[in-house]
């Protein structure tokens, strides 16, 4: 390995280190009471070598959101190209999402952790930029919907049935945290999978 390919690596590392840190942070105190003062002191590192790799903290905290949701993003495409009907698809996709939560379960954490803040986080810019992300998953989901529900759906509702899908799949897996009380004796996956046929008698979904 050359030296430019070494320096290229240390960086990434370094960067992957940060976010780690950041990550840490964010559960332990919150957006707000986080500085990047902490997060380089933290990560045992300058202030002025984080603000090499981050404007700020919300542009570094926006990059946390952005990879997770890339990451939820490539799984949910991928298993979207399998299955040959679209409630087949749809299926895949919802246990897609679910198999995320527990592979990347720090992202997750993330991701909830941002739909749940009382106050908004990003800037307008930031905003749209993690938001630009979470529409191409609902598009995944739109693209499946026109071509398995009734025909006389518009876009308008095919759009609002896709927010439907992904918020109640969201939250049925937040509901995962009440396995040893609520849930106690289920079996989540089974209790899931029923979920998903239940936000799927809508007569939206007969062709």
């Amino acid at each position: 390995m050359g030296s430019r390919e070494r320096r290229q690596r240390e960086k990434e590392q370094r960067r992957e280190h940060i976010l780690d840190t950041a990550r840490r942070l964010l559960f332990e105190k919150g957006v707000v009471a986080t500085s990047m003062n902490q997060i380089a002191r933290n990560a045992e590192l300058s202030v002025g070598t984080l603000y090499l790799y981050f404007k700020n903290k919300e542009n570094l905290f926006a990059a946390l959101q952005e990879e997770g949701l890339t990451l939820l993003f490539d799984k949910i495409h991928g298993e979207s190209r399998a299955g040959s009907t679209p409630l087949e698809k749809l299926e895949r996709v919802a246990f897609a999402y679910m198999d995320f939560s527990e592979e990347h379960h720090k992202y997750f954490d993330i991701i909830n952790y941002f739909l749940t803040s009382p106050e908004i986080v990003f800037s307008p810019l930031l905003k749209a930029r993690v938001d630009k992300h979470v529409n191409r998953i609902l598009s995944i989901v739109e693209d499946i919907l026109k071509k398995g529900v009734s025909k006389d759906a518009n876009d308008r509702e095919i759009r609002h049935l896709a927010i439907v899908f992904c918020s109640s799949l969201h939250g049925m897996l937040q509901f995962r945290k009440l396995r040893s009380t609520v849930l106690q004796g289920e079996d989540f996956r089974e209790l899931y999978r029923y979920s998903f046929g239940c936000i799927t008698t809508s007569d939206l979904f007969q062709p």
